[in-house]
């Protein structure tokens, strides 16, 4: 299994910020040739990617890239350059703004014939921006739309953009919520029930206030909670708050074993659940749950 606590997000146009990123314990890091770039910058920012696919040891971290959208004069040149130069680097490109499962199979036909033509055995990897209200109509066709695709990501700035209203996390009063709702809540839970309906990830895009790392904190629990598996970064003081949240506690594996313990003496006395001993009731479904958090910390390194 791939773990993506945390996506460092990090503007391509800096060389500087891309090697203090190719340093860091982020799982991935994803260099922005999109809203970060302005259009001057664009094709230096390009050649960066190439630059630090050759520079930089990324074995330990998801190496990827933030292509510019279908709808700009420059996305095209993002992919057939950065593939074509050093597509064997590459582990996932993240996809802003898809709106439809027409635009994922756009991609996809792109990103095949540019690693056909270069000889790129591996395919690489999508992830997929929900970040406009059409998006989220069409968000299970996205899911499904592409056997490469690797995460969903929720992008709340231009979400907030395209319905209209301010974006939250810009403003350190953290009044985003109404009645005790998260105001994203709904489109959070389409994107995990879209992605787990088609064995991927959620992750959940950036948060602006880099300052306000207890607000940050707050947000990664309740989305863990959600199930989401991880968040972006666009500060390094928020990995390590990503990597904690997001990985599983000496609890959680202390419970994980028992649960599997448990079950396992239930199974080979033909039973198929389990009294815990505390109140609580056990079966296949929490058999499931305690494997995935074995797998996530072996994963990370927690255990053997």
């Amino acid at each position: 299994m791939t773990v993506r606590r945390s996506t460092l997000s990090t503007p391509a146009s800096d060389r500087q910020m891309i090697e203090k990123a190719s340093e860091s314990d982020a799982d991935t890091v994803a260099l922005d040739l999109e809203d970060a770039i302005v259009p001057a910058k664009k094709e230096a920012a390009r050649k960066n990617v190439i630059w630090a696919a050759r520079e930089f040891d990324w074995s330990d971290k998801i190496f990827s890239f933030r292509a510019n959208g279908l709808d700009t004069p420059w996305f095209y040149r993002d992919f057939i350059t950065i593939i074509e130069e050093v597509g064997r680097e590459i582990d996932t490109i993240v996809l802003p703004k898809a709106k439809s499962a027409a635009d994922v199979h756009a991609f996809e036909q792109l990103v095949s014939s540019i690693e056909e033509n270069a000889g790129l055995e591996d395919a690489i990897g999508f992830e997929i921006l929900i970040e406009e209200t059409e998006a989220a109509q069409n968000v299970d066709e996205i899911a499904a739309a592409s056997d490469r695709t690797e995460t969903l990501i929720f992008g709340p700035g231009d979400y907030s953009a395209s319905i209209g209203v301010d974006h939250s996390d810009t403003r350190r009063d953290q009044s985003d919520d109404v009645g005790g709702l998260d105001e994203w809540y709904y489109i959070r839970k389409r994107i995990i029930i879209a992605a787990r309906s088609n064995d991927i990830e959620a992750i959940d895009g950036a948060y602006t206030d880099f300052g306000d790392t207890d607000g940050y904190r707050d947000l990664c629990l309740r989305l863990a909670k959600m199930g989401y598996t991880g968040k972006w970064a666009i500060h390094p003081v928020q990995i390590e708050i990503a990597n904690d949240v997001f990985a599983p506690s000496n609890e959680d594996l202390e419970h994980a074993r028992t649960v599997l313990d448990s079950l396992d003496r239930a199974e080979k006395e033909g039973r198929g659940a389990v009294d815990m001993g505390d109140g609580m009731l056990i079966d296949v479904a929490h058999r499931r749950h305690a494997k995935r958090t074995l797998e996530i910390a072996r994963e990370i390194g927690m255990i053997d």
